[in-house]
This record gives C-alpha cells, sequence and structure tokens, in this order.
C-alpha cells in the first residue's frame, strides 16, 4: 500500500525531474538513432514569417517556443483602417497563446546569439531581465523597423506630430493625434485675461486651424495610399458630422520621393487609383523630397503646442514649406537592433542576414533559419507580407516533413542534410497543386491588391504566377479595380484571419461605420 505522503513525495519527483529535462538542451549525442525528446525549435518575431512557421509546425513533434516583445499577431493590411476607427483594434491582432501547437511564449526581446551553443539571450520588456534560451533549431524572424533615412527632425518629433505605422500602438497614436488635431482647431483662440482679439490674432488664430488640419503622409506605398484615403473617408462621412464648420479645411498631402505611387503595379491601375485620390481631393506629390521637420520657434501659437513644418524639396529643386498637425511616415525599412549588434551571420544589403535557397543561415550547422524582413534570399524578394508568410509555410512544411526526422540531429559543426522537396508554400485561393513542389525555397506571386476607402480600390494579377488568357501571342491575366476590387480585398483578407472571432467582429465594424459612423471618442 502508498501511503499519501509517498504519492506526494513521488509526485513531486516526477515534476522535477520533467523541469531538469525542459532546461536542459534538447540536442541527441551523435550516432544515436532518435531524439531523446522533441526536438526545440526557438523562433523569434511573431510577424506574418514567425507566425505562419509557428502555427504550422506539428507540436506532437516539435518543442515550439516563440520569443516577441508583442504578445499578437497583428494582421498589417487592416491597420490603416484601424487608425482611422474603420476597425478596432482587438479585431485585427490574435493572441500569440492561442496558437495549439505553442509550448512556450516569452514576451521579451532577443539581444545575443551564440551559434556555437545554440544558446539566445533575451531581456523581458518588464524588468529588462535577462534569461537564456537554448534551441536545436532556430528561425530568426524578428522583421525590421522603420528607416527614416536620418531625415532631420522626424526621429525627434517621433510620437508628437510625426507617427510611422507599422505596429498596433502606432495606429492608437494616430488615431489620438488626430482627433486631438480636430478638438484643439475647435476651441477658441488663447488670449490673456483683458485682452481684446485684433484681426492680427484672428488671422493667426486661422493660420493654426490649417495647420491643424493639415495631414501629410510620407510614402507612396499600399499602406500610405490605403490610410490617406480611409482618412478622407473619415472626414466626409464623420468629421463632417461632427465638425461641419471644419471639414472643409482639411487638406491630405501624400509626398513620394519616387516618380509614382504603387511602384509595383501596373500602370494603368495606377493612373485609376491616382484619379481616385484627386477625386478624394488628396494632393499627391510625387518626385518630392521630405527634406527635414522643423519646430517654427517664430510663430506663436494661439492654441498652444508647436508649429510644426514640412520643407520639401519639389521636382524643379525649389523648396516648399508645408505646416502639418500630424505626419504619417511610412517608408524604408531598416534592421532591428538584434541584428545590427549581432555579427555571427554574413549580412546583405540593408543589413539584413543572408540566407541560402533552404533560407539557411550559412556557417550554423544548418540549425539556424533566417525569414522575412530580416532576411535577404539569392534572389532578393519584396519586402511584403506575402514574402515572409510564403517563407513561414516552406519551413513548418520542411520540419514538419523532414526535420524531424533523427538524421537531421547535430552536436557537431557539420551541416545538416538538406531536405527533399515540399508543396508550393501558398494556400487558398491559390491551391497547392497548381504549382510544383520544390525542395528550394520558391516565391510564388499572387499579385496585389489595395483598398481606396468604401467602394473602391484595385486588384492586380498581371505579374502573378496564376494562369491567364491566351490570345494570340500574349497572355492575360486578371485584374480589378471599382467595387469587384474592393469585395475582393475584404473577403480576400477576411478569410486569411486566424479565429472565427476576428471572421465575424470585422464585418460587424464594417457594417457599424457604415451604418453608424466611426468612433471619434478618445477613450481607449
Amino acid at each position: 500500500m502508498i501511503v499519501r505522503g509517498q504519492a506526494s513525495r513521488g509526485l513531486r519527483a516526477a515534476g522535477s525531474a520533467c523541469r531538469r529535462a525542459l532546461s536542459t538542451p534538447s540536442f541527441a549525442p551523435a550516432g544515436s538513432l532518435a531524439w531523446p525528446k522533441k526536438p526545440r525549435v526557438l523562433i523569434l518575431g511573431s510577424g506574418w514569417g514567425g507566425n505562419k512557421v509557428a502555427r504550422n509546425l506539428d507540436g506532437n513533434k516539435f518543442d515550439v517556443r516563440l520569443v516577441s516583445p508583442s504578445n499578437h499577431f497583428l494582421f498589417t493590411s487592416f491597420l490603416p483602417a484601424t487608425a482611422v476607427g474603420t476597425l478596432e483594434f482587438r479585431a485585427v491582432q490574435e493572441p500569440v497563446r492561442t496558437n495549439p501547437n505553442l509550448s512556450q511564449y516569452y514576451q521579451a526581446k532577443a539581444t545575443r546569439l551564440y551559434p556555437k551553443e545554440k544558446k539566445v539571450v533575451c531581456t523581458d520588456i518588464f524588468k529588462e531581465k535577462e534569461f537564456e534560451l537554448e534551441y536545436d533549431f532556430l528561425i530568426i524572424a524578428a522583421g525590421c523597423k522603420t528607416n527614416t533615412f536620418r531625415t532631420p527632425g522626424v526621429d525627434e518629433r517621433e510620437g508628437i506630430e510625426v507617427f510611422f505605422l507599422k505596429h498596433l500602438y502606432h495606429a492608437r497614436q494616430i488615431r489620438s493625434r488626430m482627433l486631438e488635431c480636430f478638438e484643439r482647431a475647435a476651441m477658441p483662440a488663447r488670449v490673456k485675461p483683458g485682452e481684446v482679439p485684433t484681426a492680427e490674432s484672428a488671422a493667426k488664430r486661422q493660420e493654426e486651424i490649417d495647420r491643424l488640419l493639415s495631414f501629410v503622409v510620407v510614402g507612396g506605398g499600399p499602406t500610405n495610399c490605403e490610410f490617406a484615403t480611409e482618412l478622407k473617408d473619415f472626414l466626409t462621412k464623420d468629421v463632417a458630422r461632427w465638425y461641419p464648420d471644419l471639414v472643409d479645411r482639411v487638406k491630405v498631402t501624400i509626398v513620394e520621393a519616387g516618380p509614382k505611387i504603387l511602384g509595383m503595379f501596373s500602370e494603368h491601375l495606377i493612373e485609376y487609383y491616382l484619379a481616385g485620390l484627386q477625386r478624394k481631393e488628396v494632393d499627391v506629390r510625387v518626385n518630392t523630397l521630405l527634406a527635414k521637420v522643423e519646430i517654427r520657434t517664430d510663430v506663436d501659437t494661439t492654441c498652444g503646442g508647436d508649429f510644426t513644418v514640412a520643407h520639401l524639396k519639389n521636382p524643379d529643386g525649389s523648396m516648399e514649406v508645408l505646416p502639418f498637425g500630424m505626419m504619417v511616415w511610412s517608408a524604408g525599412l531598416a534592421p532591428v537592433k538584434f541584428l545590427t549588434e549581432n555579427n555571427n551571420f554574413e549580412k546583405g544589403m540593408m543589413g539584413r542576414i543572408k540566407v541560402d535557397d533552404y533560407l539557411r543561415v550559412p556557417d550554423t550547422g544548418g540549425c539556424v533559419y533566417a525569414i522575412g524582413d530580416c532576411a535577404v534570399t539569392p534572389e532578393p524578394l519584396p519586402p511584403i507580407a506575402s514574402s515572409a508568410e510564403q517563407q513561414g509555410q516552406y519551413l513548418a512544411d520542411c520540419f514538419n516533413t523532414y526535420y524531424y526526422k533523427p538524421e537531421f540531429q547535430s552536436s557537431s559543426d557539420e551541416n545538416l542534410p538538406l531536405p527533399g522537396p515540399v508543396p508550393a508554400p501558398v494556400g487558398l485561393p491559390f491551391p497547392r497543386f497548381m504549382y510544383p513542389n520544390s525542395a528550394k525555397f520558391s516565391y510564388i506571386n499572387v499579385g496585389g491588391m489595395v483598398s481606396m476607402g468604401f467602394g473602391d480600390g484595385i486588384v492586380d494579377m498581371s505579374r502573378a504566377d496564376v494562369p491567364g488568357f491566351e490570345f494570340g501571342d500574349r497572355v492575360y491575366k486578371p485584374s480589378m479595380r471599382g467595387y469587384f476590387a474592393m469585395a475582393a480585398w475584404r473577403g480576400g483578407y477576411l478569410l486569411k484571419q486566424l479565429s472565427y472571432r476576428n471572421m465575424m467582429l470585422i464585418p460587424m465594424y464594417w457594417f457599424k461605420s457604415i451604418i453608424f459612423g466611426r468612433d471619434i471618442s478618445n477613450g481607449y
């Protein structure tokens, strides 16, 4: 007979043994025929690439662990709509811990890498305490950060009048600042007690209102254009109702340093989108460079705050001063701190990690991989979500099909065997059987979509790797614009949601914004 005390001591001993097993290295000794336990896959990052590989790895074959300062996956395609209140924040994110294949999640930042020891040093985001994590396989999906190209004044005013549009907290900041500009513009002029307003003070007040209601978007990519059009929808449908005396004074300007917006799209679709922006009264400046952001100290604002201006270099070389109340910057990519401070791998363009055709980092024994915006492949990929997502799917297929096998164990510096063929890394509406299997990563162009607010948009499949229609010597591939393009944009991204909750919430918020308008409160 086993008494209660003996049973409890046995349970404690078993628990201690499990904890010791989890804290010890999980690689197998050379020559063994099987992993002593599930190999540990450590993933750095919860973006498009990291989230894809983490959710598709087989939890029965691998000990999947993820490190990221963000405890959610952000559906960035809906971020512009979230910034203006068309969608709510809870509907465009998916908590990391809802992943059923995940063994452990650490809300921390990776700071140092030791490939020979197979260790990563991390710092938690709360108390900044360091801890070490061991791995058998490491997947670096750390992404990138916004590149300001050292433009004077941008970094200094970031979070005040200048905002990036990459993370969820950026959308919160933009919505807060946008509403602040309208509320400040609606206030009476600031005068000293006993002072009588003059014509000069009234003129200054009007100048200040025009500055507060001037919104500048830097960059002509899809995110910037979608934000500008969402902002115009907000102005025409909601601001006109709640701020009727201010709506006619609002100005939205897109500043693009290149010769055209939406450079990856077909010319006829660019022209259509540009015409749509002009109908919405968005001022588009191409071949225009933002030289610097400056605080005018010689201007006395009538409602408090700083008088911010943008110095623009026009195509003819002339300089122009454009006052603004809010600037949204979404142009350019720069490596994150983890990449710049670690020299354990070879760097490519823009400081990104060089990888081979199998997404392996050279000289790491085939145990370290890099995907997404932090990596550069032999044939450079466009820095879009689809590239990172396909890389994550490819790695998940390789791991689930090959890397769990005993021959892929390693306790030396020798390279692991190469994987065999896996299916093409695409999903619906692109069936995988349409494309050949490949052992190497092969990017598949799935086309591009951009919304233009409610009821409009463009879909470009001219460069997509899909069958077309043959007419003589030419092959035509479908493209759409207008309402059907918007329906395709919304329907396509709705089907990509990771939970039924968001699949229900997103259409509800779309319906709410149409019937009841967007949320203009600032109490979140």
